[in-house]
């Protein structure tokens, strides 16, 4: 309500103004009063000219100031409120529909609980501000609760809901030790945790810092509406010049003015970035800066850096050659899943899993021994065997051996995304130009643009300064280009591209900061998603830019031929505003 505090005491003031006219006529009280009414309805508009005429900067503004002088100048009280009443209303309407695109982002800070139970002596305690909790405290989370800090769990088990980090519909089985992220959902019973970062730090208040710095920048769009500004000013000058030249006749200047108010170009162009950025932000995108929504709808070539992008990050058993034909496959997985069960190794990991996929059976590993850069070593059922890396094999293998003879090797590979060939063959569509900088080598990266089957530009063994080096290249022959990664290593290309995006899901990594596109999870297709949305903001911005200017003409020439006094253009300015406005809101839906 208080947006539209200024609009109604401006309305009350015409209207006090009316009855006086009609009482007194033209009484000294009522021209005072109406000069008031107009002076507070014009009051930012007059504050603003005077800060851009200081500042040496156009203004599309200065129409509508100089259709408020007009309209004073030869007695048309009336009307200059109006143009008042008009202008605030359209701020306040601005403001409206700019609160209304920022709703989703808003809903982000609105999730997490502002205090929480400390956990005492196995009991709940106390209730603080979130705020006030350090990293060491325990703190106690209800069912169904947003768990706010980033933390340890403490109960011997827990489901979480991750989907608002990681854009995965799954409910994820937490054990005790196991780490904890804010912003994520406690949907099993309720647990204790203890606390490992302050709530500045924390997971959840690194997207909240992105999305509040988004919403402070300035719009780029704004920017593009003053490209437009000195043709359409022109325009209106030579329209109300032409009328007067023919008419001599004050009115029709006034006429031509008040339709020529810029609203729509000043309100449209934020009011459908934010709605852009809105709309990003329901599918789980963050977009660091409005500008880049700009920029991605211009993107001329993408560059992808391979593990973690467009690879799942996560090394898969490829082959399995075995070389002791006296052991069989489902020994061998039995093994080697044994000596690495409780190994964080990714490679380890790998093995056990595929040991799952081949039903091999479970043993247990005793005198366990890593050697870091060599190996590990364990006793199973009674015999030592070691896995290692195999001496003169090509790509990522290890092999297992007894104290005699090797028994088998394991041949890893990157596991490629299940979408990113149809994801790419899209792009590819679209005209883009795919690069792939990756720092694996040649065969790898081969092997990877072999089975998307794609035309690909590859660049293998890349350092970061490679990266770099690769994104300038195409930047200095005049190529928009976009560089989307995962990693630290990928940190200086997306910082050097014109628009950077990064997969991640630990949103104080150096990618994350060097990125302008933030996608919460791993999928590919929040790339399609957030250039769609770019391109779809875009236009409707340029469709409410050029919607406005057109019917402003139309209404201008009407005016021009006295089919439109100025009070009626006043309200068909207002209307064009408002029909503007809303279809900048379009931007919004996703």
């Amino acid at each position: 309500m208080k947006l539209f505090i200024i609009p109604l005491i401006v309305l009350l003031g015409i209207a006090t103004y009316a009855v006086l006219f009609f009482a007194y006529h033209l009484s000294t009280v009522a021209i005072v009063l109406i000069l008031a009414i107009i002076f507070i309805g014009s009051f930012h508009l007059i504050r603003d000219t005077i800060i851009s005429l200081w500042r040496r900067h156009f203004a599309l503004d200065y129409i509508a100031l100089l259709s408020i002088v007009v309209g004073v100048a030869s007695g048309e009280y009336l009307v200059a409120a109006v143009i008042a009443l008009m202008l605030s209303s359209g701020e306040a309407l601005e403001k409206y529909a700019v609160a209304r695109a920022k709703n989703s982002l808003t809903a982000l800070t609105n999730r997490i609980p502002s205090d929480v139970f400390l956990w005492r002596n196995n009991a709940k305690d106390k209730k603080i501000p979130i705020a006030s909790v350090v990293a060491g405290e325990e703190i106690f989370v209800h069912k169904g609760e947003v768990i706010p800090l980033d933390g340890i769990l403490l109960a011997p088990i827990a489901l979480t809901d991750e989907s608002s980090l990681t854009g995965e519909p799954y409910v994820m089985e937490k054990m005790q030790g196991d780490p904890l992220r804010s912003g994520t959902v406690n949907v099993g019973q309720s647990i204790a945790m203890r606390v490992t970062k302050p709530e500045t730090d924390s997971t959840y208040r690194k997207i909240i810092d992105m999305v509040q710095r988004a919403q402070n920048e300035q719009s780029p769009l704004v920017r593009i509406a003053d490209r437009y500004s000195i043709f359409f000013t022109l325009i209106t000058l030579a329209i109300a010049g032409v009328a007067f030249f023919f008419t001599q006749d004050t009115r029709l200047i006034l006429a031509v003015l008040v339709i020529a108010t810029p609203c729509p170009l000043i309100l449209a162009t934020p009011i459908a970035l934010i709605g852009g950025m809105n709309a990003c932000a329901k599918k789980n995108i963050i977009v660091k800066k409005l500008s880049s929504i700009e920029v991605l709808s211009r993107v001329q070539a993408m560059v992808f850096d391979k593990t973690g992008t467009i690879t799942l990050g996560k090394p898969r058993v490829a082959t399995l050659t075995i070389h002791d034909r006296g052991t069989t496959e489902q020994d061998i997985y039995m093994i080697a899943a044994a000596i690495e069960r409780h190994s964080l190794h990714p490679l380890a990991k790998a093995i056990v899993e595929a040991a799952k996929e081949h039903h091999a059976p479970q043993a247990p590993a005793t005198d366990v021994e890593e050697r870091i850069g060599v190996g590990v070593s364990a006793s199973v059922n009674g015999k030592r065997y070691t896995l290692a890396k195999a001496p003169g094999e090509k790509g990522l293998a290890i092999q297992l051996r007894d104290d005699t003879h090797d028994i088998a090797t394991f041949l890893f590979e990157d596991e490629i995304k299940k979408d990113s060939k149809n994801i790419l063959h899209t792009l590819k569509a679209w005209g883009l130009q795919l690069f792939i900088f990756t720092g694996d080598k040649g065969e790898a990266a081969d092997r990877v643009v072999t089975e998307l089957d794609q035309q690909i530009t590859v660049k293998a063994s890349c350092t970061p300064e490679d990266k770099v080096l690769g994104v300038q290249a195409l930047r200095e022959k005049g190529i928009v280009t976009a560089m989307v990664g995962d990693g630290l290593n990928d940190a200086p290309a997306l910082a050097s591209a014109d628009v950077g995006m990064v997969f991640s899901n630990e949103e104080h990594t150096a990618a994350s900061e060097a990125a302008d596109v933030v996608f919460l999870g791993g999928d590919l297709s929040l790339v399609l998603s957030s250039l769609l949305v770019a391109k779809r903001t875009m236009q409707i911005a340029l469709q409410s830019i050029w919607f406005g200017i057109g019917a402003s003409i139309v209404g201008m020439l009407f005016a021009a031929f006295g089919f439109l006094p100025p009070l009626a253009g006043a309200l068909a300015q207002e209307i064009i505003d408002v029909l503007v406005i809303v279809n900048a809101l379009r931007a919004s839906r996703s």
